[in-house]
């Protein structure tokens, strides 16, 4: 009974909350990734990104949001949320980004990241396709089992050890809901101890290479459908 309650209040919502919105704010949030993406080219500094993607974000009436906005380039792609980039990093001809952005749309919370590689180096598409890979692998696994977020992160870290890659646990998951999602719960999804809720937890792959200085980074609401 203990758990029971400890999971209804760590994923209270607010009154603000509304579903139908949720699934329009990710909508939007992972169209303003593919426009940003779609700017970026080699050559650009990563602070020149990271304006572009403000830029991108105001026009669509989204740059209020409850975190920062995260551009990272080459080297910086193995950093974690709280962790800043090393200034004047270029992207270069062969090389790897990602975008992270978490908008919020009437006062709905948005939150997702992609990885993208220009050029033609294999290893860092293979890191790139990966980090979606275990995203759909650790998802399928939530939806077939009745596992826990702890357990979830467990055979996230299987998954990405599997493929040869190192995941950062310091990037694991958190609540989402109508903004401030915090109030109900500032914890990770690696924490819980009970199977989340679909469409107000977000699954986050941060993976990078064992050796090398680049990394890949995908994220996504937890939901039943694709």
């Amino acid at each position: 009974m203990e758990n029971v309650v400890r999971q209804e209040q760590i994923e209270a919502v607010g009154s603000k909350y509304d579903a139908a919105q949720m699934l329009v704010v990710r909508e939007k949030t992972f169209e303003a990734i593919r426009e940003i993406a779609a700017g970026i080219t080699p050559g650009m500094v990563e602070e020149d990104a990271v304006e572009l993607a403000k830029d991108v974000l105001a026009e669509r009436g989204m740059l209020r949001g409850w975190h920062g906005v995260y551009v990272r380039f080459g080297a910086n792609t193995v950093k974690s949320w709280n962790e800043p980039s090393a200034p004047g990093v270029v992207l270069g001809e062969n090389d790897i980004f990602f975008i992270d952005i978490g908008p919020t749309w009437k006062d709905n919370e948005g939150d997702g990241a992609d990885t993208f590689v220009v050029g033609a180096n294999a290893d860092m598409a293979r890191c790139a396709a990966d980090a979606r890979a275990i995203f759909d692998e650790v998802r399928q696994r939530w939806l077939d089992s009745g596992d826990s977020g702890q357990q979830l992160y467990q055979y996230a870290r299987a998954a990405t050890e599997r493929r040869g890659w190192v995941l950062n646990l310091e990037l694991s998951g958190h609540r989402l809901a109508d903004f401030p999602h915090a109030v109900a719960f500032e914890g990770t999804l690696a924490e819980v101890g009970f199977r989340p809720t679909p469409q107000l937890w977000v699954l986050e792959i941060h993976i990078r290479h064992p050796q090398q200085a680049y990394g890949a980074f995908y994220e996504d609401l937890l939901l039943t459908e694709a």
